[in-house]
C-alpha cells in the first residue's frame, strides 16, 4: 500500500513484551507519548517509579494487572488504569492470551529511550526475566542507564537496595560502565556489534 508507514516495534524478551511509540502534541501543546505495548504471557515489568510522570494504561485486549502503590488490580478490555506520578507501579500478563494495552505518558521525556535500552540489554541476553543484570558488566551497563534516565525514573523493587543507597552507588558504578564504553542511548548498537 503506498504511503503507509510500518510500525517499528521494539522486542524485549528478557520482559516478555513488545513495543511501539508515537509521539504526538495534544491541541493545548502537551506532549503525549503513546506506548503501544503487546505482553506475552508471564511477561511484565518489575515495580518503579516515574517521578514526574503519569502514566494511562488502555486495555485493548488480554486481562493484564497492574500494581499501582502497594495493590494488584486486573484490568480487561475497555477498562483503563491511571498511575499518577510519583507512583510505585508495575504490570504484568498472568493470563493465557497476550495483553494489548496503550501506556499514554505525560510528560513523556525520555521514556522511550530508557524502553529501548531496556530492550537492547534484553535481546542481548544481559537481563533475567525480572529485569536483573546476568553478570558483573550487565550491571555496569544498568548502572549507565540508571544514571542517565535518574529524572524519569527510580528502580524501586527486591532484591535492590532502598532508592538511598542506590544514589549513592549507581554514580559510581555508572562511571566504571561508561569507562568501560557503555553509553546509554546506544545499547541497541553494541549488542549488535
Amino acid at each position: 500500500m503506498e504511503g503507509a508507514t510500518e510500525k517499528r516495534v521494539v522486542e524485549d524478551p528478557a520482559l516478555g513484551h513488545r513495543l511501539s511509540f508515537r509521539r504526538e502534541t495534544e491541541p493545548d501543546g502537551e506532549e503525549i507519548l503513546h506506548v503501544e505495548m503487546w505482553v506475552d504471557p508471564g511477561g511484565g515489568t518489575p515495580p518503579h517509579v516515574h517521578p514526574a510522570m503519569e502514566e494511562r494504561f488502555q486495555v485493548l485486549s488480554g486481562t493484564p494487572s497492574f500494581l499501582a502503590g502497594r495493590k494488584w488490580r486486573t484490568a480487561g478490555p475497555g477498562q483503563t488504569v491511571i498511575v499518577p506520578a510519583g507512583t510505585r507501579h508495575a504490570y504484568r500478563n498472568r493470563g493465557n492470551e497476550v495483553a494489548h494495552v496503550i501506556c499514554h505518558a505525560r510528560p513523556p521525556s525520555s521514556l522511550q529511550g530508557f524502553l529501548e535500552d531496556a530492550a537492547a540489554l534484553g535481546r542481548a541476553g544481559k537481563l533475567t526475566r525480572s529485569g536483573l543484570p546476568k553478570s558483573f558488566d550487565a550491571l555496569l551497563q544498568a548502572a549507565v542507564m540508571v544514571e542517565h534516565y535518574k529524572d524519569m525514573v527510580e528502580l524501586g523493587f527486591p532484591p535492590l537496595p532502598p532508592p538511598a543507597i542506590q544514589r549513592l552507588v549507581m554514580p559510581f558504578l555508572a562511571r566504571m560502565g561508561e569507562r568501560r564504553g557503555h553509553r546509554a542511548g546506544h545499547f541497541a548498537e553494541s549488542a549488535q556489534g
